[in-house]
């Protein structure tokens, strides 16, 4: 009796291992095909809002400043970039213009940009400028693997001395990335 339950072990085990060697070797007539997959990059792009009300401020022989938020701000990097990689947003304004009399400059309007939210692999740092008479970086994102965006709804912070005359002052930021 001790003879046939170990041939029977035996048998169980060689049958139980037979489609481990059987499926290592390819018949005859199999053929492999190679294949690969590409991941095209896309875009880095900025989008912000096309218009934005200051608010009004009451003339003031001392001066005065408002701070308004004037949206969200919106960075889309869909480049797939390496490890690494990264992308800065800058801000430049335009002189706030009014019908008659001089102009706020823009070296009179400061921008914070507040909380950054991201998404995908992206560190952002403010930069917050505190006037945007040239091409200011804004928010700077480093150590960027693949696709990523950001957003902030920025403050700016129009100083206002008091020798500026009463009127509607118009001006323009424009935001970019690189």
């Amino acid at each position: 009796m001790s003879k046939r339950t170990y041939i029977s072990i035996s048998l169980a085990i060689g049958i139980l291992a037979l489609p481990l060697f059987t499926a290592a070797i390819a018949p005859a007539n199999a053929v492999g095909t190679a294949f690969t997959l590409t991941i095209s990059g896309g875009a880095l792009s900025i989008n912000a809002p096309e218009t934005a009300d200051l608010g009004v401020v009451p003339a003031n022989t001392a001066g005065t400043s408002i701070s308004t938020k004037i949206g969200w701000i919106v960075v889309t990097d869909n480049r797939g970039a390496v490890a690494g990689s990264g992308w800065i947003a800058t801000a430049i304004s335009t002189a706030l213009t009014p019908p008659a009399g001089p102009a706020l400059a823009a070296s009179l309007i400061a921008y914070t940009v507040g909380t950054v939210t991201d998404t995908g692999t992206v560190t952002c740092t403010n930069n917050d400028p505190t006037n945007l008479t040239g091409v200011s970086p804004v928010v700077t994102a480093t150590d960027i693997t693949g696709s990523n965006t950001a957003r902030w709804n920025p403050t700016l912070t129009v100083t206002i001395p008091g020798t500026y005359v009463v009127g509607t002052y118009v001006g323009s930021i424009t935001h970019s990335v690189l």
